[in-house]
């Protein structure tokens, strides 16, 4: 169980950044896009946003292709489904403890 969820603390490290959970959800939300188009309304410059998309690749949440001259980003789900399942397993842990904890108490 720790080893496992040790792999996905790159994901939790990613999602740490505001600038990277803004741009997950634009992933998330519109599906995948190029820099400009992730830049746009942001306020932050194309340079910061492949920054920021080089960190999400790192972890595993992101990938890229190129399509002629632009690099067009998606995102991948699977390291956050699995990020979940193990904040998931965490919860049912201290749900069991708190209720032994109840139990023991009355």
């Amino acid at each position: 169980m720790a080893t496992r969820l040790t792999a996905s603390a790159p994901v939790f490290a990613a999602l740490g950044d505001p600038q990277r959970i803004l741009l997950v959800s634009r992933l998330c939300q519109n599906g995948p896009m190029s820099v400009a188009r992730l830049t746009e309304g942001t306020g932050i410059t194309r340079q910061a946003v492949t920054k920021h998309l080089r960190v999400l690749e790192g972890a595993g949440l992101a990938r890229s292709e190129k399509s002629g001259r632009e690099t067009i980003w998606a995102l991948d789900q699977r390291p956050l489904d699995k990020a979940r399942e193990h904040l998931d397993s965490i919860s049912r842990q201290w749900d069991a403890a708190i209720e032994r904890l109840r139990a023991f108490v009355e």
